[in-house]
């Protein structure tokens, strides 16, 4: 199965988007995949903010987009875009870091008010980063992604059957089907 990198653009160390990722890897997990996740907020902000590129963290980045097959790419919108942490890194790649890759882009915030950041702020980007299929991308409010008693996370129902969707498009893109539910 495919090499799946994913990707936390969150700040937060309690993030809903990084909860919301770490649920969709299982799902890739279940389906065979391998998932490899990538918190940007514990890479070194010095490296980030200075465009270190020669930092072994910048470049240790660097390669698990390399050899990954596929991007999910999560991030918090604020302003209604994607977060300058996530940013920081997408600067750092090399200009087609994404070429041959699938990518799902995936997006978290409080109101509905931000539900087109995914295309018109974050997927240009991805595109320009010469990324090969991106996939329908989706925006989940915030107060769908709940954090159960037993640490597990919990999605909204309708909004579950929605993200069934978009990693099932991006699994069949990367080769294989997986269902989010089956993990639920």
């Amino acid at each position: 199965m495919a090499t799946v990198l994913s990707v936390s653009g969150s700040p937060s160390p309690t993030s809903r988007t990084a909860r919301l990722l770490r649920h969709l890897d299982a799902a890739l997990i279940a389906q065979g995949h391998q998932v490899v996740p990538l918190d940007v907020r514990t890479l070194p902000a010095e490296a980030l903010l200075g465009a270190d590129f020669a930092h072994p963290d910048i470049k240790r980045a660097t390669e698990l987009f390399a050899r990954a097959d596929g991007v999910v790419i999560g991030t918090p919108v604020y302003k209604a875009a994607y977060s300058g942490l996530l940013k920081s890194l997408l600067d750092l790649l090399p200009q087609y870091a994404l070429a041959d890759k699938v990518v799902l882009p995936l997006a978290t915030g409080g109101s509905v008010a931000h539900v087109l950041a995914i295309d018109y702020a974050l997927r240009p980007v991805l595109s320009a980063m010469g990324a090969t299929h991106i996939v329908p991308g989706w925006f989940v409010l915030d107060r769908h992604i709940v954090a159960a008693a037993d640490g597990s996370t919990e999605i909204e129902e309708s909004t579950a059957g929605a993200l069934d969707q978009v990693l099932a498009q991006f699994s069949t893109a990367l080769g294989g089907d997986v269902l989010l539910r089956a993990v639920s």
